[in-house]
């Protein structure tokens, strides 16, 4: 639900002081949060820097400062987006540090135009080898669109070019033990949703599989759940993984909770009827709009405290 109007917002001073004191908390134990509720819950990358971008902060990926924030909710997954493999330098010794694993990576690739195409295949091949000795097994990707942000749309050539590499991909990943995870945004939706079933239908469920971002499929389809659940039942048995966020009134919550827009008590009885258990990627970022009464750590451990509950 929207923030409470009768409590004031949390000033930016605030803010920053909530976030270096949840700096300086002890990172937690590895799983010992989740222990007795057997869930394994991961942060995307992705919230924590509309976050602080929010609050003014500097945001630093892969850092310690980071780290230690996520670790400091009770959360033992982390999910970051790589753009090469020279990130990993180190990072073992963090996430160990900090209580983390990483089972899954997000990486952009381009691979709607041939030649772009076969360099992105290698560089995410590489990051994703680099990956896997980190036990990483997840390589989710969103093929990125002509412009983000633009109003070009690809063409049924560009389509089958983007499909042919995106399985081509996902097998070579299936050879080397991991497991490719096709992403989605709004822009895929677009045109009775042509990109984003074409990238379903054209591949071979053994070489691709899908992440469902939930609030992408329903804010893509004009705020429909009737879309979003109809997307399971049409992909629901390639999913391997969950993004999850919450919105009211259309705009992104700070927390992740099941009152919402979103049906979640509904997406997760769905997944446990048919004996599906995703990997739980929580991605509840803040946009113009959402409620300012909580900073990252707070937001975090209180969505993850609801997610736990739930599952």
């Amino acid at each position: 639900m929207p923030a409470d109007p009768s409590l004031p917002p949390i000033s930016r001073r605030q803010t920053i002081r909530g976030l270096a004191a949840a700096a300086s908390l002890p990172a937690l134990s590895a799983g010992k949060a989740l222990a007795d509720e057997g869930h394994h819950i991961a942060t995307n990358t992705y919230p924590w820097s509309t976050f602080a971008k929010r609050a003014g902060e500097a945001f630093e990926i892969h850092s310690d400062v980071l780290l230690a924030r996520i670790a400091s909710t009770g959360i033992t997954g982390y999910e970051p987006a790589i753009n090469n493999p020279a990130e990993f330098t180190g990072l073992r010794e963090r996430l160990d540090r900090h209580g983390l694993e990483m089972r899954s990576l997000y990486v952009n690739s381009l691979l709607h135009e041939p030649e772009a195409a076969e360099k992105s295949l290698t560089d995410v091949m590489a990051i994703a080898t680099a990956a896997k000795a980190l036990g990483t097994r997840i390589i989710v990707t969103n093929p990125s669109p002509i412009r983000w942000g633009g109003p070009e749309n690809k063409t049924d050539a560009q389509l089958r070019t983007q499909a042919a590499a995106l399985d081509r991909l996902g097998a070579a990943l299936r050879q080397a033990g991991l497991t490719l995870a096709y992403h989605n945004h709004d822009i895929e939706l677009r045109h009775g949703a042509r990109e984003f079933h074409h990238m379903l239908t054209a591949t071979n469920p053994e070489n691709v599989k899908f992440c469902l971002d939930a609030h992408w499929v329903y804010r893509g389809c004009g705020d429909s759940q009737v879309a979003l659940f109809d997307t399971l039942a049409l992909h629901g048995s390639r999913i391997v993984e969950l993004h999850l966020r919450q919105s009211a009134g259309g705009i992104w919550t700070e927390a992740f909770t099941l009152d919402g827009d979103i049906d979640y008590a509904r997406l997760f009885a769905w997944l446990k009827e048919r004996d599906l258990h995703p990997h739980i990627v929580l991605e509840q970022a803040v946009e113009t709009g959402s409620p300012q009464q909580l900073d990252a750590v707070a937001a975090h451990r209180l969505s993850r405290e609801h997610l736990a509950a739930a599952l």
